[in-house]
């Protein structure tokens, strides 16, 4: 069986208005994650990614540049114990 690994992360710089969100929601589907994804109202994006650990730690590099047209300043990472309630990967609102 392989590792499972569940992270919460919060991205920072030019995230939002840049497909951002839907960047992260068909490259982590690509990898088999489960989580979320979301803006913030201070302008970063939010994200909870769970699934095999090569997987997540692949999506982490991932988020360090974005999407075209996307400016990543900062990658706050947060390992979490419990996976998320939910099936798939979503666009959360808000």
């Amino acid at each position: 069986m392989r590792e499972t690994r569940t992270v919460s992360v919060v991205i920072e710089g030019q995230v939002q208005g840049v497909s951002y969100r839907a960047w992260t929601r068909g490259e982590a589907r690509a990898r088999g994650l489960t989580g979320t994804v979301r803006n913030r109202d201070d302008g970063s994006v939010e994200a909870l990614f769970s699934g095999a650990a090569d997987a997540v730690a692949e999506m982490l590099t991932l988020c360090r540049s974005g999407p075209p047209g996307a400016r990543v300043t900062g990658v706050a990472v947060r390992e979490l114990e419990d996976p998320p309630g939910v099936s798939g990967f979503e666009i959360l609102s808000g």
